[in-house]
């Protein structure tokens, strides 16, 4: 998705900007305000395949998946909308206006965000008390990232073609290809 910065706002002056915008999304991190795009047609399809596939090995659980049109609350100065989030905790459940403690982010790295998603926002992801685990997502190869909170550091695990990815926290697991079918990285004989 690409991503049009803004000039530094108040936290209070954000939230009104944020809850009065029908058509655009903004992100708040310390102050600076990213405007959010749309993404390619690679980036949505990433994003159904992940959740068809996350969601369908929740069904029945206490956990919700969220697409990006929910906002999660990082902390006092930190608003985004990951490209999926789940949470298993019931204090997020039947919120109006956004969730606070998510298990798993997902984002899906485009050119114009991966330095963000890589940079600021993995760190920020990384201090959330509740985060177990962050997905990144290549859309410009058959390639994920899943960082992995084990007590008291973070490890980091790649998944390639052929693999299968492997979200502990949630007890899921998956054949790569599934997410990235019918992209334009796949081949279809």
């Amino acid at each position: 998705m690409a991503q049009r910065k803004y000039p530094f706002m108040s936290v209070e002056d954000y939230l009104v900007l944020n809850r009065n915008s029908k058509d655009t999304r903004y992100e708040y991190l310390d102050g600076e305000i990213r405007m959010l795009a749309g993404g390619s047609p690679d980036h949505s399809i990433l994003i159904a395949n992940l959740t068809a596939a996350i969601k369908g090995t929740l069904k029945g659980s206490q956990c919700r998946v969220y697409n990006s049109d929910v906002q999660l609350k990082l902390s006092e100065k930190r608003y985004v909308f990951p490209d999926i989030t789940i949470s298993c905790d019931e204090r997020d459940r039947n919120q109006k206006e956004m969730i606070r403690y998510p298990r798993v982010v997902v984002e899906v790295l485009s050119p114009t965000t991966e330095a963000t998603d890589r940079g600021k926002k993995a760190a920020y992801y990384r201090s959330c008390p509740t985060i177990q685990e962050y997905v990144m997502v290549d859309s410009e190869e058959v390639f994920i990232e899943v960082h992995r909170r084990e007590e008291e550091r973070w490890t980091i695990n790649t998944f390639e073609p052929g693999d299968t990815i492997t979200i502990e926290s949630l007890g899921i697991r998956f054949p790569i290809e599934d997410a990235y079918e019918g992209t334009s990285l796949t081949y279809e004989p």
